[in-house]
């Protein structure tokens, strides 16, 4: 999928779709909402101490629904409310398995909160250390930093073009001879202004403006939603047009029609479709994938990065943070009918026909044409929302932008400050290690600005980086989820697990960069048949399953081959390790509230996986 909005439908679909269609009511609910962002960033700010704690966990002091929200809202970005409506108006609910990942946040509320809390660590690397040793500390803090740079911050700045793209196509600056458009004046105004409260306020900064962008975020896209439906004829008609294959969270192997094989083997026919092809190959979501990588990618994220565990880690007791893990997964339930359903909404209004504007993202056969459904998202909000709640869902945009930049910037400065700064410079004072958290923030902004010719120009980099943590995850999830369940497994086992498999990951992107990027002479990919081409061809989701597997056993084979670890240096850090009055009050820290609201977001889940099978 390219990136440069000038030659690619969707986005030139997203800056032509809603480009005019703002009122002044519009405007209004845009600017009352950023002004009430401005106020809370300014109460932050006045509110904040000059202290390590205060500036990177917000002085432990956040309640559980602050938690809650701001977990949500760092997971939901711009690019992820377009991509998933896309995604919708494309496959169907695919891609709910993603979203149905809401169990994982119960693992990290029930599992790894007492582990943390008990702890007081920072950051995840320093839970590791605790755990390990400093070697595994270096090694994730690092990887864990370039992996932000890489994905999070690059995906935030192409969203930023892309809204700023769609809000105000026409825009432009010219400075002596260099015409700058609004897709860079879009991601430089983005950047900076989210920065900026960040360096300010610090965590408690981002927390409480999550809070408010994740209530914007839930009724704008609610809204979309609704008047989908209504215009539709109801449920029954979306079920109707979309049929049965659209509403199956369940793909087969091979998709219908092709033969698979296990040789490395891929055919097409005279029109380019698939005919034949190794089953390892295909890249249409199939079952065995989302069953297995999925989780292992979700447990990861939602349990270990400490772009969102540091939200739980805020919190002032093993209580709160529970709550707020909770509450988290409740509101992840959403986004399926939020931002997925929308975009089937989007496909069954093009091919009944009930929206003539939208009949171009449907081919004659009545298939979505992927690049222009794309752009489902910005044309639902042209055709169907009234003005006011038109801005509300533009508002609602930016929130998500800006609520998953500011997370970045705040997680790679607590990373670096805590996990490398103190490390290098030991001693220091709360004043100093607060004022390198500001820099290291600026300087976050700096690189993110220096990415923004690479994303605009770049072609397949959006489809590459949802691949990149399918390569960097397996390891960090083994160490971790090993960790706290075998007191066996040692330092040497943990940090060579991290080497074998970030180097696996890593091999797999310098295979897939090239590609990704077009590169000259790469741009239908390698000579058929090579070892280039077999590697670069098999799913991502199997690769990483192979990773995961790679970097168990290493560990475990490492950890047996050398001495146990001293356990009494990991008291409290593994479950075998746990002292009975640690265990107390772990169990005095919960209720039967905790529980149901754990059951309700378990049956939910369910449901959910019951009801969407075609």
């Amino acid at each position: 999928m390219s990136l440069n909005m000038s030659t690619n439908p969707a986005l030139a679909l997203l800056t032509t779709t809603a480009s005019t269609q703002l009122t002044e009511i519009d405007w209004i609910v845009i600017a009352i909402y950023f002004g009430i962002l401005l106020v809370v960033a300014w109460w932050v700010v006045r509110k904040g101490k000059d202290s390590a704690a205060d500036y990177f966990l917000a002085g432990r002091n956040l309640g559980w629904w602050i938690i809650g929200a701001s977990i949500f809202a760092s997971n939901i970005g711009s690019e992820h409310i377009v991509g998933l409506a896309g995604a919708g108006a494309t496959s169907g609910v695919a891609l709910a398995h993603y979203e149905l990942h809401a169990w994982c946040l119960l693992v990290l509320a029930w599992v790894f909160v007492p582990f943390y809390m008990r702890s007081m660590v920072f950051t995840m690397p320093e839970f590791l250390e605790r755990r390990f040793s400093s070697g595994s500390r270096y090694v994730l803090s690092i990887v864990s930093i370039i992996t932000f740079i890489v994905s999070k911050i690059a995906v935030g700045i192409f969203a930023g073009g892309v809204v700023f793209g769609t809000l105000l196509p026409e825009l432009h600056i010219t400075i002596g001879h260099t015409d700058i458009d609004s897709f860079w004046i879009g991601s430089v105004l983005v950047i900076a202004m989210t920065g900026l409260y960040t360096a300010l306020g610090g965590m408690r900064a981002v927390a409480y403006n999550d809070a408010v962008q994740t209530f914007v975020l839930i009724l704008g896209s609610a809204s979309l939603t609704f008047y989908g439906l209504h215009k539709l004829g109801g449920w029954h008609e979306l079920r109707y047009w979309c049929g049965s294959e659209m509403f199956n969270l369940w793909k087969p192997l091979i998709p219908a029609g092709v033969q698979g094989t296990w040789a490395p083997v891929l055919q097409t026919d005279a029109t380019g479709k698939v005919i034949r092809e190794a089953w390892y190959f295909n890249g249409k979501y199939p079952w065995i994938g989302m069953a297995i990588c999925a989780p292992i990618i979700g447990l990861w994220y939602w349990c270990t990065d400490q772009y969102i565990v540091q939200r739980a880690l805020g919190a002032p007791n093993e209580g709160i943070a529970r709550r707020g893990a909770i509450f988290a997964s409740f509101l992840k339930l959403f986004p399926v009918y939020l931002f997925i359903i929308p975009g089937m909404i989007c496909f069954a209004l093009a091919k009944s026909g009930k929206i003539p504007e939208l009949g171009g993202m449907v081919d004659a056969h009545g298939q979505p044409i992927s690049p222009i459904a794309q752009g489902a998202f910005p044309m639902m909000v042209q055709y169907l929302l009234p003005p006011g709640l038109r801005g509300l869902v533009v508002a609602g945009l930016l929130s998500a932008l800006m609520g998953s930049l500011a997370g970045v910037f705040n997680a790679c400065s607590t990373l670096f400050t805590v996990d490398l700064y103190e490390k290098w410079r030991p001693g220091q004072s709360q004043h100093q290690i607060v004022r390198v958290g500001r820099m290291a923030t600026l300087a976050m902004i700096i690189v993110a600005l220096a990415w923004i010719p690479v994303i605009k120009g770049a072609k397949g980099l959006y489809d590459y980086l949802q691949a990149v943590q399918g390569y960097l995850a397996p390891p960090i999830f083994v160490v971790f989820f090993f960790g706290v369940f075998f007191k066996r497994l040692n330092a040497a086992g943990a940090l060579w697990a991290m080497v074998v498999g970030f180097a696996l990951g890593i091999f797999r992107m310098l295979v897939d960069t090239p590609v990704a990027l077009g590169m000259r002479g790469l741009q239908n990919g390698y000579q058929h048949d090579s070892f280039w081409w077999i590697i670069n061809n098999i799913n991502f989701q199997y690769f990483s399953v192979l990773i995961t597997i790679v970097s168990a056993m290493v560990m475990v084979v490492v950890s047996h081959l050398t001495s146990e670890p001293d356990y009494e240096k990991i008291r409290n850090l593994t479950f075998e390790t746990t002292t009975g009055e640690d265990r107390a009050n772990t169990r005095a820290s919960w209720s039967w509230r905790e529980v149901a609201g754990s059951a309700l977001v378990v049956v939910s889940i369910l449901g959910a996986y019951l009801y969407f099978r075609g």
